[in-house]
């Protein structure tokens, strides 16, 4: 091992690096008349230039013309596209051009900024080493490949030599010395914020979970801040003593660190980085529902999400949140929870997202929405309710009308998922498949009927469902979509773990349901998935709504979770409601035992002895 230089305390200068943020990235500004927000650039240099241009914010020799705005990246400048480094060089440069024209850019540090600071290379691509090739010095990576071979006990020979140089392409040492704690691009990088709260209206690159909002606006620019820059410097500082090496993956750190052995010849300084880098995994830069990499806020329905993003935003001060992170599903800029999120990252890498750059611009109080061809400036559009994949993603009012009033063609191909009553509607240009079932009664349509409730509590987890006669015979047709499966098959894979609404979360959701319509037949092959996201779709809904209070039998032991989200919707579920909306569905007796079970819910069961469990009252 090398001699360890006795000044180098990594942790003393990690401090001092996040100190002294620059004046563009301050938490916390208000009274800014112009704000343009874009995300998600990975690299597509050309998509941002052209973005930013439409917005008034650089003219023809890419050069600052936007006054005194303020423009927000939030977040994933680099990995998959070609031209990060080109996109931080303009960046960079931008800063210094906007603060002289009383203008800010506020660079945001997403999921791939703090991948690349800490040595996960999983997403860079072969132009974005190859950008950094020139700067690659054959002496330096000669002595990586000879402990390449140590580390993995092998002879340096012409066959390893050739698996080093393909796994680490020209450029890869350079490119990770320039994202270390005193490379060029590192060092900027952890001068950023995570989170920016303009004019009320907070900035951040994956979402905010109530957890998040407990840390803190300051909790976490300065907390996770200093997290991320001590494991960056103690990275730095292991690598010096080579206890690390830059060949080692990210993912096997803590393992090297852990299995090593200190000599008395080691200072405390190299002990606390060890130390330093055993604990990161604990730290909110890596967890799931921390800002950087949260998705919830874009990908749960409504129901399970809207209070847990007030709970946030009251924890952070801000009234509104803007995100990038998770690809809005028609790759146009979005708002939620009545326009108390926005949703920006519309693909912009468009090779690889088919997707186009768009700035989110608020001036004035108002919101407008600029696309990188010009395309108008438009506003956010509603988030579109989308339980299942269809063709030409028709909106749910879309589909509706195609299954009231398309063309029943043929008896769709049954599979060991589907229902052994579907039928193909189409209206000339497009099909879909749809289950038939009977009306239950003079005036109850079940299935409706779920489908409207679904709608009401803002739920998506039931397929559009509508009111139509077949061959003379009164029903309903609901949309059975494509590319999905149902509980026995995912659980048989053990699939549906990286959902970014997590399957856990959603059953929840679905006990609740199902005790308000009275389900009681939910089986396995009613509980269906969009393969793309894990979304729960609950099918075939035709026997619900029976005549009964408490909870159907095979709920009774089922863990019953009122949040505030289902408290406020529930409430706002009254009888006149219920009358508006289901009376030409079910008839009185359903509708006054829709009530109880809505009452009960409610109220819950007080006694412990009831046969019908206590529920439990919480706000996540």
């Amino acid at each position: 091992m090398p001699c360890i230089p006795g000044n180098i305390l990594f942790l003393l200068l990690a401090t001092l690096a996040t100190a002294t943020p620059a004046r563009s990235d301050e938490s916390r500004i208000d009274d800014v008349d112009r704000i343009v927000a874009i995300s998600d650039i990975h690299g597509d240099y050309g998509a941002m230039v052209s973005t930013l241009a439409k917005a008034g914010i650089l003219d023809d020799n890419f050069s600052w013309v936007g006054g005194e705005t303020h423009l927000v990246i939030v977040g994933d400048i680099l990995d998959r596209g070609p031209e990060s480094r080109d996109a931080m060089e303009l960046l960079m440069r931008l800063e210094g051009e906007a603060e002289a024209a009383a203008g800010r850019v506020h660079v945001l540090i997403g999921n791939h900024e703090s991948m690349l600071l800490i040595g996960d290379m999983r997403y860079v691509s072969a132009a974005e080493y190859a950008a950094f090739a020139d700067e690659q010095d054959p002496a330096d990576r000669d002595r990586w490949f000879a402990l390449f071979a140590t580390r993995n006990q092998k002879a340096p020979d012409d066959a390893l030599r050739a698996e080093f140089d393909k796994k680490f392409p020209p450029g890869f040492f350079a490119m990770r010395r320039a994202f270390g704690a005193e490379g060029k691009y590192g060092a900027w990088l952890l001068q950023k914020n995570i989170v920016a709260v303009i004019n009320g209206t907070a900035f951040v690159h994956g979402g905010l979970s109530p957890d998040t909002g407990k840390i803190g606006l300051d909790g976490i620019n300065v907390g996770m801040r200093q997290d991320l820059t001590n494991y960056v410097y103690a990275l730095n500082y292991l690598k010096d003593a080579e206890v690390l090496l830059p060949t080692d993956s990210h993912y096997v750190y803590a393992a090297i660190v852990t299995d090593y052995v200190p000599s008395l010849a080691d200072s405390a300084e190299l002990l606390d980085a060890l130390s330093v880098v055993q604990g990161f995994n604990k730290t909110q830069v890596l967890a799931t529902d921390g800002p950087l990499w949260y998705r919830r806020n874009a990908s749960c329905p409504g129901i399970m999400e809207a209070h847990r993003l007030e709970e946030a935003l009251a924890g952070i001060g801000a009234d509104r949140l803007v995100v990038g992170h998770t690809p809005t599903p028609n790759r146009q800029v979005l708002q939620r929870f009545d326009g108390r999120m926005i949703e920006i990252d519309t693909g912009m890498l468009g090779f690889y997202y088919n997707g186009s750059g768009n700035a989110l611009i608020l001036e004035h109080g108002e919101l407008s929405v600029m696309n990188q061809f010009g395309a108008g400036a438009g506003v956010p559009i509603p988030h579109p309710r989308r339980v299942g994949k269809r063709p030409d993603a028709l909106s749910a009012d879309e589909l509706q009308a195609l299954l009231q009033h398309g063309e029943i063609t043929a008896l769709a191909a049954l599979t060991s998922t589907a229902p052994e009553n579907l039928l193909t509607v189409s209206d000339g240009k497009r099909a879909v498949t749809a289950v038939f079932s009977k009306r239950k009664g003079k005036g109850v349509y079940p299935g409706v009927a779920a489908y409207r409730l679904d709608r009401l509590l803002d739920l998506d987890m039931v397929p559009v469902t509508v009111m139509r006669e077949v061959d003379g015979v009164s029903g309903s047709l609901q949309f059975m979509p494509e590319n999905r499966t149902d509980e026995a098959g995912r659980s048989a894979a053990g699939s549906g773990g990286g959902a970014t609404c997590p399957i856990v979360e959603q059953w929840a959701a679905m006990y609740i349901f199902d005790t308000l319509i009275y389900d009681a037949g939910r089986s396995p092959r009613r509980i269906l998935y969009d393969l793309s996201s894990w979304r729960l779709m609950l099918s075939e809904n035709d026997g619900a709504f029976a005549n009964k209070k408490g909870r159907p039998p095979h709920l009774k032991n089922a863990p019953i979770d009122i949040t505030a989200g289902w408290e406020k919707a529930l409430l706002e579920l009254t009888d006149a409601v219920l009358a508006e909306n289901f009376g030409d569905v079910l008839d009185k007796r359903r509708l006054r035992a829709l009530a109880a079970r809505r009452d009960y819910l409610l109220a819950g069961a007080e006694d412990p002895t009831s046969s019908q469990p206590r529920y439990t009252r919480s706000r996540p």
